[in-house]
């Protein structure tokens, strides 16, 4: 248990100055994701305030990944605005509980390891989508309160803020990294705001009537009937919040790896997200997940160790507790640069190059991630779609690849040497290798370059031992491997085998 709890990475050299900045970037662009994300779950933006702030303190302390920011996300809102719909927000609070039970099961069964299953292209597909949306989703910005597009002055101050926000976080680094581009970005936009009286949308404008203004996310027991009726109700919400919040934060764990170069521990942070989840469902929050285009503004912004994300959350708290008048003046053109900077660099960009060098499959199944996570908002079933896509590729090439090649030994027997897996897919090429009625009345299958996979395998080696029983013929079993032989003898349980070892013929059974 200790390894899942421990607070500090002594061991971790901390930069103070940079980890606080970060924090405070990271606090000012949490405000809007996590209002606009409680509005599309048609809850209150409160609801997704302090998801984020629960799920940002509890994941930044005991998660494993260092500098992930984790908050309220639209991957789960877009999951829970059917639940809330019907039945209202107390069962929202229950589902995102269980769902963090789920996750916390999942976490310490050591199921993070799964994540090695999914291809390099799902993920790049995966990343690629999450970018066109994180763009997309900027641009209702650019329209009015009644959903119209801003024309004229509007448009020309609006854009104009949004361009120099994008100017600077591209362009101050090259000058100095003294200060973090994102906050400088956010204080220089909002300072000519305010010098120049400038009218254009802000944060409390996104909030609406009653803003952020709120005070410490209260300790509330969701009032749901504990009825096995409640927990039908819940439970498949709760299994696609558990699903999508582990497959987007794991995956978000990964990508963070890469640009760190470091290694995050997915089972650990599989139990944080869980624990924190539980908590937000315990303290009126929506739940949520890792947070790619926050976390990425935090690693570019240098944070490396767990203090940004705590300073992160602990602002945004203050901010609901103390300085929501403050942060409602925030102009959102700076907000939507910052994001948009953000959509920019989170698309891979290298992955257009590979277009005419990775194989059609490869290609396909990150076009195909891409394009269920943009339209769609399904960020779990978009890498579903990839695994599935990608492992029927697996078995349709390793089923082309199985071969026989054919000689005679000095005593006239017939050696068929097997290359390649025999498993369910290569089972109908396997059987179209043998020549039954004119092979001689003894035969060797050598499985020395080669495996047996499966139950169809093993079925596979029945009939074709039944045929050359039935025409007299004698077969043998040279070079199975350990595991094929346990495989065969476990299959005896529940089907007849008629691969027998031959004692007067060691190579049968034994590899020498």
């Amino acid at each position: 248990m200790k390894k899942y709890f421990n607070l500090f990475d002594l061991s971790q050299k901390v930069d103070y100055k940079t980890e606080v900045l970060s924090g405070l970037t990271v606090a000012l662009a949490l405000v809007p994701e996590a209002v606009a994300f409680a509005l599309i779950a048609g809850l209150s933006p409160l609801t997704g305030l302090y998801a984020a702030f629960v799920m940002g303190l509890v994941t930044s302390i005991l998660g494993g990944r260092p500098g992930m920011i984790s908050g309220a996300t639209g991957a789960v809102a877009v999951v829970i605005v059917a639940l809330v719909q019907e039945h209202g927000p107390e069962y929202i609070f229950a589902c995102v509980i269980l769902a963090g039970l789920l996750q916390m099961t999942a976490g310490f069964l050591r199921l993070g390891k799964l994540m090695r299953l999914v291809p390099h292209p799902a993920i790049f597909g995966f990343v690629n989508g999450l970018a066109v949306v994180i763009f997309m989703s900027q641009l209702v910005q650019f329209q009015d309160g009644d959903g119209n597009w801003m024309t004229g002055s509007n448009l020309y101050i609006f854009g104009g803020l949004v361009a120099l926000s994008m100017l600077i976080i591209w362009g101050l680094p090259r000058l100095t990294k003294a200060v973090p581009a994102a906050l400088a970005a956010i204080l220089a936009v909002w300072g000519i705001v305010v010098a120049f009286g400038i009218e254009t949308t802000s944060v409390g404008d996104m909030a609406g009537p009653g803003g952020i203004a709120g005070g410490f996310p209260p300790f509330h027991i969701p009032e749901v009937p504990f009825t096995l009726e409640t927990l039908r109700i819940i439970f498949p919400y709760a299994a696609i919040v558990a699903a999508v919040g582990l497959i987007e934060s794991l995956l978000t764990l990964n990508i963070i790896d890469e640009i760190t170069e470091t290694r995050g521990q997915g089972n650990r942070e599989a139990v944080a997200q869980g624990l924190a989840n539980t908590l937000s469902g315990l303290f009126s929050g929506m739940g949520g997940c890792a947070m790619i285009g926050q976390s990425l503004i935090n690693i570019s912004s240098g944070a490396r160790a767990r203090l940004s994300g705590i300073v992160a959350s602990l602002l945004l708290l203050s901010f609901i507790m103390f300085g929501s008048s403050l942060i409602e003046l925030v102009p959102m053109a700076a907000l939507t640069g910052l994001m948009i900077m953000v959509a920019i660099g989170t698309f891979e960009w290298a992955s257009l190059r590979t277009f005419n060098k990775m194989p059609a499959s490869d290609i396909f199944v990150m076009v195909m991630v891409t394009l269920v996570t943009v339209f769609l908002h399904n960020l779990a079933l978009a890498v579903v779609v990839g695994v599935i896509i990608s492992a029927l590729v697996f078995a349709w090439d390793n089923a082309k690849r199985i071969r026989a090649r054919k000689r005679f030994d000095e005593d006239g027997v017939k050696h068929y040497e097997i290359y390649g897996p025999l498993f369910f897919g290569s089972v109908s090429t396997f059987n179209s290798k043998f020549d039954i009625l004119n092979d001689p009345d003894e035969i060797v299958i050598d499985f020395e370059e080669s495996r047996v996979v499966d139950m169809s395998a093993i079925e596979a080696l029945n009939k074709i031992t039944e045929r050359y029983l039935k025409v007299g013929k004698k077969v043998h079993l040279k070079h199975l491997s350990p595991d094929c032989k346990k495989l065969l003898r476990n299959a005896e349980e529940i089907i007849e085998v008629n691969v027998l070892e031959d004692p007067t013929y060691k190579l049968a059974v034994d590899r020498v």
